[in-house]
C-alpha cells in the first residue's frame, strides 16, 4: 500500500517511533501525484508573456526646477515599451486616457501590472475594466513586484537622463523618442540572447568596414558594417 502523506510529516512521525530514515526511501512508498504537473511560476510567465504588461510613473526635474512626470507602458513579451507620455500634473482621468493609447481595443493585454498609487484611481480602473483588462496590484512598497518596469526605468535614468540637462516637457519627450528607438532597435540585450527587441541581423565581415553612427544626441552609437 503506498503511502499519500507528506514526506517530511512520514518522517517526522517516524522519528517519534525511532526510526530513522532518508527523504528518497520514504519517496520511495509515496503514491504519484494525480493529475499533470502545475507548472513553475517562471513557465507561466514565459508562457504568457504576451499577455502580460505592466506601468509605472517615474519623475524627471527640469533645469527650472519643474517636476516632469513620465508614464510608461511595457509589453513583457521583447520587453518593449509600447507607450510613453510626459505631464506636469498627472491625472486620474490623463492617467486613464494613457492606456487606452497604449494598448488599442485589438492589443490589450489580458493582466496589467501596476502599484497602488492613488493616481491610478477610479477613473483609470474604469478604463481597464471596459478593455476586459486584469489588474494585479503590487505589494505596498514593493517595486521588484513590478521588475521589468523598474529595469527599463532604470535603463532609462542610466543610459540617458543622468547625462543630459532638461528644459521642458517638448524636450524631454524628443530625448525619449530617440532613446526608445535605439533601445529597440540598435540596444543588445541579455535577456534577449543579446539580441533587440526588434531582432537585428547580424553583418558578417565580408560585407565591409564597420561604421559608428550617433544615436540619443551622441550619447549612444549604432555599430554596422558598410558596404565600400
Amino acid at each position: 500500500m503506498r503511502i499519500r502523506r507528506g514526506t517530511p510529516r512520514i518522517i517526522g512521525e517516524l522519528a517519534k517511533l525511532g526510526i530513522s530514515l532518508c527523504k528518497s526511501t520514504v519517496d520511495r512508498y509515496r503514491a504519484p501525484r494525480s493529475g499533470t504537473p502545475s507548472p513553475t511560476w517562471k513557465s507561466f510567465l514565459t508562457n504568457e508573456a504576451s499577455a502580460i504588461a505592466s506601468i509605472d510613473f517615474f519623475t524627471v526635474p527640469t533645469a527650472t526646477f519643474r517636476v516632469l512626470y513620465v508614464f510608461v507602458g511595457l509589453i513583457h513579451e521583447r520587453r518593449r515599451v509600447v507607450h510613453f507620455n510626459v505631464t506636469e500634473n498627472p491625472t486620474a482621468r490623463w492617467t486613464g486616457q494613457q492606456i487606452v493609447e497604449a494598448f488599442p481595443w485589438d492589443s490589450a493585454p489580458k493582466h496589467l501590472i501596476r502599484d497602488n498609487d492613488t493616481i491610478f484611481g477610479f477613473e483609470f480602473s474604469k478604463r481597464a475594466q471596459g478593455m476586459n483588462i486584469k489588474e494585479s496590484k503590487t505589494a505596498y512598497r514593493s517595486p521588484w513586484q513590478n521588475p521589468f518596469c523598474e529595469r527599463v526605468i532604470g535603463s532609462i535614468r542610466r543610459d540617458c537622463l543622468n547625462h543630459v540637462i532638461l528644459f521642458n516637457e517638448a524636450h524631454l519627450r524628443r530625448i525619449l523618442e530617440s532613446y526608445f528607438d535605439y533601445c529597440h532597435r540598435c540596444r543588445t540585450h541579455l535577456s534577449w540572447a543579446k539580441n533587440c527587441p526588434e531582432p537585428r541581423a547580424t553583418v558578417p565581415p565580408e560585407q565591409g568596414r564597420v561604421g559608428a553612427f550617433p544615436k540619443v544626441a551622441g550619447m549612444h552609437h549604432f555599430y554596422t558594417r558598410e558596404a565600400a
